[in-house]
Order: C-alpha cells, then structure tokens, then sequence
C-alpha cells in the first residue's frame, strides 16, 4: 500500500496544505491537538474534493441517462441474438460506439477520487511514522500524533501491533474495536448504495452488461473495501467512510428528484406527482413541468410507469397538455380508454356453464336442421301444384299458350301420367332424374 501510496507523492502537498487550512479553522474552535479537529478536517477535505468532482458526477448521470435511452435496442439485439451470446455481446459494443456511450462511466468518480485517497493514506503513514510530510511541519505532525478519535489515534491500524499502538499513546483493543466498526460502516455503506441504485434506479425489465457490471460491483466493492480496510488508517477510513456517506446521500437525491425512466423510483415519483396534482389542482414547478412534458412527447413510446401516471390523472379528471400543465377535461384520454377497455375482461366461465352453453347450441341447431327439410318441402309443393286439366291435343295447347302469352304452356300428354303420378303422391321433391333410353315406358 506504501508504495502505491508514494506513486501519487505529486498530490501529497496539496492535500496536506488542505487539511492544515481546515485544522486553523477547527483547532480554534475544539483545540489544536484534537481528535474533533483532525477528523473533522479530513471530513471537509472528503466534502470539498466531493464538491470539485460533481461535473464528473453530471457526466456519470448523463451517461447513466443514455444507457436507459438504449434499452429497447438492447432488449431488440438480445432477442435477436438469444443463442448466440459472443454475437449479442459484439452488437452491444457496436451499439456503444455508434451512441457515444461509455457503460464505465459509472466508476468515474471513483476513479477520480483515487489520487486523493491514496495521497491522504501517505499523509497518515509519514504522520504515524513521526515525519513531515507536504504542507504539515513536525509540530503539526506532533499535533496530529496526539489526536484520537474516540481513543484511536488517527494514525494507527487494525494490524499495527501493540508496541506501536502503545507509542501512539493508545491501547490496541480501542484501536481494533474502533477500527473495526468503521470498516464494517464502510462497507454496508458501499454495499446499500450499490443495492439502492440497482433495486430502485435500474429498469429491470431488460438485462444489459451494464446492470450485471453493477451488481458485481455491488457485492464486491464492500468484499474488496473491507479487506483492505485492516490496513487503513483511522484517518483514512474517516475519509472513505465520509465519501460513501456523500455517494449514498447525494444518489438517493438523484433517485428521488430524477429517477430513470422505467424503474420503481420513477413509479415513487410520479405517484407523488399524481398526488400533488390531485391536491394542488395543478403542476407545481418547474422541473415537474418538464417532466410532465417529457412525458406527454413520448406518445405511445411510454413505459407502464408513465401510461399509470396518465391513467391516474385521467381519473382524477385532468388531462395533461404539450407544456406541462394540465387541465380539468370530462372526457378519458384515447389511450386511457384502451387502457380501461383492455383491463375490463369478460369473466371465465365455469365448468357447469360452458357445458349448458354447449348443450343449448347443440339443440338450436338440430332444431334449425329439422324445420330446413319442411320449408324445402312447402317451396317445392307450391312449384309443383297442378294448374288444370292437360290437353289431349298438342296444337291446340300450342295455340292457347300463345293466345295467353306469358302464361306457361301445360305438360303434354307424353308427360301427362308422369305428372298425375306426382301430384298425387306429392313425396318426392326436386328435379326428378331422367330415365335411360333403354329402360321400359
């Protein structure tokens, strides 16, 4: 660690000059030799360094904001390339490159405050050791030996041993217990922030690299900070334990004020919005008006989240305009009334009631079969019914049916007998079919 610590030697001055500026402001106040005035100067030199990189923290939210832009060509690429994994993984990055999208992004600050870590962890070291070291001269070292912080000097380690600890003016069991306890803050510290963005900032409704990078991150960062936490010093714990406050308080603003679209924060948010709404009569600010007008843009492209936001205002008899505000309207939106037509389903039938539904069909439609037969049988009756008695003589027939006209001429004898056969049984129906040549007259 010393040697890491000395490859950013070029910062150790800058931050020694920092904390002894915050140690003249604190020492006034609780005393030079302190524990209250050393630890709170290394808190604020947590908070202004923090302050210095909130560009970079912009710069990881925009990022942030661009990889959930991406979801949907995410969701299509793994549809397409379901079984074949080395294939999705190549369209991914052809995806980032096209976007100008960095998924690391997320680690920029991190790796930001790296030289800053490393540069107060060599401070320490040189303060445990008795030297001067940057900006502090050796009675602000003495100074800073002398301090502790609820009885562990901020020099000393969880693995010093008891000799060392002894000439630092401490026992090692408050050391330890000192020590240990901020490690174990440290690292539920970083595990409940990594767990706060994934759980609550994340849609999970598509798998991305991105999110299984921050859920390894999640359980191996604490892993990671809590072994080399024994070889921190209590002022470098101070530092790191204060930066992870910061990350969890200044994320949890974030989430709350500008959740990612899709997530169960952005759910939280615009159900208090729907509620201010409902209350006020009206959208109170002007960063609720963006959103609200973010919203109305997207049209039909809305997540569930933003389709129940307008549902729930739709309700309420409110309808949202292009420029964020909205007004009283008495009538459901269009897509609202597809959202409530689609939801009010016809009730599943019973076992019991399919059946009778079935039985009843099956009658109405013998019943239907049966009376078919008996109209055919009346049409062809009524086609068939005798209209006189037929002439013997052929002409004279002739003559009368072209004396009528339209009247249609009468059956000749040769048909005569086949045609009294039939009226008088009147059972056979139809077209009846002609006779072969050959059979018998």
């Amino acid at each position: 660690m010393d040697t890491i610590a000395s490859l950013f030697s070029f910062i150790t001055w800058p931050v020694s000059w920092v904390i002894v500026q915050f140690h003249k402001v604190y020492g006034a106040i609780f005393g030079p030799d302190t524990g209250w005035a050393w630890g709170l100067s290394i808190v604020s030199l947590v908070v202004l360094i923090r302050i210095c990189l909130i560009p970079l923290f912009v710069k990881q939210i925009k990022s942030t904001r661009n990889m959930q832009a991406l979801q949907p060509k995410m969701k299509a690429i793994q549809e397409r390339y379901k079984s074949d994994k080395q294939r999705q993984s190549e369209e991914m990055m052809k995806l980032y490159k096209e976007t100008g999208t960095n998924p690391l992004s997320s680690c920029l600050p991190i790796l930001a405050q790296s030289p800053f870590f490393f540069a107060l962890y060599h401070v320490l070291s040189n303060i445990a050791s008795g030297k001067e070291i940057g900006a502090m001269n050796q009675a602000l070292v003495d100074s800073a030996r002398q301090a502790h912080i609820f009885g562990a000097p901020i020099a000393a380690k969880f693995m010093d041993s008891p000799e060392k600890v002894e000439a630092l003016n401490a026992s090692l069991t408050d050391v330890r217990i000192v020590t240990a306890i901020m490690i174990i803050l440290m690292s539920a510290s970083q595990f409940f922030t990594q767990r706060q963005l994934m759980m609550k900032n994340v849609d999970l409704s598509v798998k991305t690299p991105y999110m299984q990078q921050q859920k390894m991150l999640m359980y191996i960062f604490p892993v990671i900070f809590a072994v080399m936490g024994i070889n921190f010093p209590v002022g470098v714990l101070v530092y790191w334990l204060t930066t992870n406050v910061w990350t969890m308080g200044q994320q949890m603003y974030v989430i709350n004020q500008n959740p990612t679209p899709g997530s169960k924060a952005q759910d939280a948010y615009l159900q208090r919005l729907l509620k201010s709404v409902t209350h006020h009569g009206e959208v109170r600010g002007r960063r609720r008006k963006s959103v609200v007008k973010v919203i109305v843009a997207k049209g039909s492209d809305r997540n569930e989240n933003e389709r129940r936001f307008f549902g729930g205002l739709a309700k309420a008899g409110f309808v949202a305009q292009a420029d964020g505000s909205v007004i009283k309207g008495d009538t459901l939106p269009a897509e609202a009334e597809g959202a409530a037509a689609k939801r009010q389903q016809p009730k599943r039938q019973t076992k019991a009631q399919r059946q009778a539904a079935a039985a009843q069909a099956t009658v109405s439609k013998d019943a239907g079969e049966a009376s078919e037969p008996a109209a055919e049988k009346a049409t062809t009756s009524l086609e068939k019914k005798p209209q006189g008695p037929a002439k013997s003589d052929a002409s004279g027939a002739d003559a009368k049916g072209e004396a009528q006209g339209d009247k249609p001429a009468r059956p000749s004898r040769a048909n005569s007998g086949g045609s009294r056969q039939q009226g008088k049984t009147g059972q056979r129906k139809g077209q009846q079919r002609p006779k072969h040549p050959s059979s018998k007259k």
